[in-house]
C-alpha cells in the first residue's frame, strides 16, 4: 500500500500533514538521495535515446531497406511525441501521483525499447518509437515532481544540479554508447540495453520511492485543454520539423499554414484556460515573472544548446572525418564539464540565488558559440576541445537554475505540469534551434556554394546538380561523384569543406546573438518562492 503526504501548498512554507511518514525510518522508502538515484535511472533512459539513436540510424535504413524519409521518423515520431505530451502528462502526476506515473512511464519506455529491437520493418520501430516518446512524457514530468516533493528548499538545487547531470551526460554520451554498441553488437543492443535500466528503474522506484501528494491537488481533467494544447503543439513542431529547405521551406503554403494554425490553437488554449473550472494550465501561473522568464530561458538555451550541437556532429565526421566513437570522444569536454559543473552550480545557485549563475552561464555560452563560428577545416583536437568544455561549463548553471526557477515558482500542486512546462520548452527549444539554424546554414550554404565552385575552377553546375551539391554540403559532404580524377575530387572536397564551414559559422554567431539575449532574460529570474512547499516532505 502506498503511503501518502498531505502537503500545505499555500506557498508560505508549510509542513507535510505526516511528516513522519516521509522520514527514512522505515526502511529506505522516501529517502531523498535515494528517490534522486531513482529517478536519474529512469531520466537517464530517455535522454540517452533523444541522442544515442542518431548512431544506429544508418544501420537500421540498411537492414530493414527504408528510405531516408522513414529514417527520418525515427527520431522525428520520438521527439514529436514527446512534445505534444509532456504537460499533459505532468498533469497526470498532480492528479494521480507522481510516484505511479513515473513507474508507468518506466514500464512503457522499457517495454516499447525492447518492442523496438524485436520490430522486422520500419513501420513497426517508428510506431514504437512513438510509444517510446510517450511513455518518455510520463516519467519526465514525475521524476521532478518526485524531487520537488522529496527534498527541503536549501536541498534542492544540488538535487536538480546531479538530476541536470544526469541529462546532460546521457544526452552528449550517447553517440558514443551508440557508436560502440553499433559498432561491435548490432542496432538493436541500442534499445535493448533499456530493457535492465528500465528494470532496474522499476525495482528501485517500487522499493524507494514514496507518493506525495498535495491537499488541493486537481481533481478533474480539463480535456478541451489537453485537446487545443496538444494540437498546438503538434502544428508548431511539425512545422519545425518540415521547414527546413529539403523539406517544405520556411515560405511554403503549408509551413505557415501549420504554424498559423499553432498560433490560433494556442490563442484559444488561452482563451479556455480561463473560463475553466480546473484549467490544465492556470494562467496565473504566469503572472510569476521569474517562472515565465525560466522558460523563455530554457527555450533559448535549448536553441542555443541543440542547434549549435547539431552541425558539430557533421563537422567532427565529416569534415575532419572521424568515426562516430572518434566524434563522441570528442564532445567529452562538454560531457565533463557538464557532469562536473551542475552539482557546483546548484551549490552556487542555492547560495547566491539563480540570477548571477544563470546570466554568467547563458555568457560562457554565447563565448563557447563564438568560438565555434572560428573552426576551420584544419583546427586542432585542443583548440576544439576548449570551446567544447567552455560550454559544458556554460550550460550546466543553466539546465540546474532554469529548471529550479520554473519548479521552484510553482505551486506545489502543479510541479507536474511545471516539470512538463520545463522538458516542453527544452523540446520545443531543441526544435526550434535545428530548423532556424538550419535555415542559417542553407542560406550561406546556397549563397557561397556557386562562387566558391567557381573560384575553384571546376566545371559549372546545373540548377539540379547545384540543389543536390548544396544538399550534400550542408552536412558537410563533398558531392564527388563515383569515377572523379583525384584532383578534381579533392577541389571538390576543399570547396565543400570551406562552404561547410561558412555556413556552420554563420549558424554558430547567431546561436551566439540568442545566448546573449538570454543573458538579459536571466536577471528576470529568482530563487521559487514555493520552493519551501515540499520542503518539510523528507528529513536527509
Amino acid at each position: 500500500m502506498t503511503s501518502q503526504t498531505t502537503i500545505d501548498t499555500t506557498g508560505s512554507g508549510g509542513i507535510p500533514a505526516s511528516p513522519s511518514d516521509a522520514t527514512p525510518g522505515k526502511g529506505l522508502r522516501g529517502h531523498p538521495w535515494l528517490t534522486l538515484i531513482t529517478v536519474a535511472v529512469g531520466v537517464m533512459m530517455v535522454a540517452l535515446d533523444g541522442t544515442i539513436v542518431a548512431i544506429a540510424n544508418p544501420a537500421i535504413q540498411k537492414d530493414l531497406g527504408a528510405t531516408f524519409a522513414e529514417v527520418q521518423w525515427i527520431t522525428n515520431g520520438y521527439f514529436l511525441a514527446l512534445a505534444v505530451s509532456l504537460i499533459t502528462a505532468g498533469k497526470l502526476g498532480d492528479r494521480f501521483g507522481h510516484r505511479q506515473t513515473f513507474l508507468i512511464g518506466v514500464v512503457g519506455f522499457a517495454a516499447a525499447s525492447g518492442a523496438i529491437g524485436l520490430s522486422d520493418s520500419i513501420a513497426f520501430v517508428v510506431v514504437f518509437r512513438v510509444l517510446q516518446g510517450l511513455f518518455g512524457a510520463l516519467l519526465m514530468p514525475a521524476a521532478l515532481g518526485l524531487l520537488r516533493a522529496t527534498f527541503p528548499a536549501e536541498k534542492l538545487n544540488m538535487a536538480i544540479g546531479i538530476w541536470g547531470m544526469v541529462i546532460g551526460a546521457s544526452t552528449a554520451g550517447g553517440p558514443i554508447l551508440g557508436g560502440v554498441l553499433v559498432e561491435h553488437v548490432n542496432w538493436q543492443s541500442v534499445f535493448f540495453i533499456n530493457v535492465p535500466v528500465g528494470v532496474l528503474a522499476v525495482v528501485l522506484g517500487v522499493w524507494i520511492l514514496l507518493d506525495h501528494r498535495a491537499e488541493n491537488a486537481p481533481r478533474s481533467f480539463d480535456i478541451l485543454g489537453i485537446a487545443l494544447l496538444s494540437t498546438s503543439v503538434f502544428c508548431l513542431v511539425w512545422a519545425l520539423i518540415k521547414a527546413p529547405p529539403s523539406e517544405w521551406g520556411w515560405g511554403d503554403a503549408k509551413t505557415l499554414g501549420f504554424l498559423g494554425a499553432s498560433v490560433l490553437g494556442f490563442a484559444l488554449f488561452a482563451f479556455w484556460e480561463t473560463k475553466v473550472k480546473e484549467p490544465l494550465i492556470p494562467l496565473a501561473l504566469f503572472r510569476s515573472v521569474a517562472l515565465s522568464a525560466g522558460v523563455v530561458l530554457m527555450v533559448l538555451m535549448a536553441i542555443a544548446f541543440m542547434g549549435g550541437l547539431f552541425f558539430v556532429t557533421f563537422y567532427l565526421q565529416n569534415v575532419h572525418g572521424m568515426s562516430p566513437i572518434d566524434a563522441g570522444l570528442h564532445l567529452l569536454p562538454l560531457t565533463g564539464m557538464m557532469i562536473v559543473g551542475s552539482p557546483l552550480a546548484g551549490a552556487m545557485i542555492t547560495k547566491f540565488g539563480p540570477r548571477v549563475p544563470l546570466a554568467g552561464g547563458m555568457g560562457l555560452t554565447a563565448i563557447a558559440m563564438y568560438g565555434m563560428s572560428t573552426l576551420e577545416t584544419d583546427t586542432g583536437s585542443g583548440v576544439m576541445s576548449l570551446w567544447f568544455a567552455l560550454l559544458g561549463l556554460g550550460l550546466a548553471p543553466v539546465m540546474v537554475g532554469a529548471t529550479e526557477v520554473i519548479v521552484g515558482n510553482a505551486p506545489m500542486e502543479l510541479s507536474g505540469v511545471a516539470g512538463g512546462l520545463q522538458q516542453a520548452a527544452m523540446q520545443i527549444g531543441g526544435s526550434l534551434g535545428t530548423a532556424v539554424l538550419g535555415a542559417v546554414m542553407a542560406s550561406k550554404v546556397n549563397s557561397d556554394l556557386a562562387g566558391n565552385w567557381a573560384k575553384a575552377g571546376l566545371p559549372p553546375l546545373t540548377p539540379e546538380q547545384e540543389h543536390q551539391a548544396s544538399e550534400a554540403v550542408q552536412v558537410g559532404v563533398p558531392p564527388v561523384a563515383p569515377g572523379t580524377p583525384d584532383a578534381i575530387a579533392a577541389k571538390i572536397t576543399g570547396v565543400a569543406h570551406d562552404t561547410f564551414i561558412s555556413g556552420m559559422s554563420a549558424a554558430s554567431l547567431v546561436a551566439a546573438g540568442v545566448a546573449v539575449v538570454a543573458v538579459l532574460v536571466a536577471f528576470l529570474t529568482k530563487r521559487g518562492e514555493n520552493a519551501g512547499a515540499g520542503a518539510g516532505a523528507a528529513h536527509i
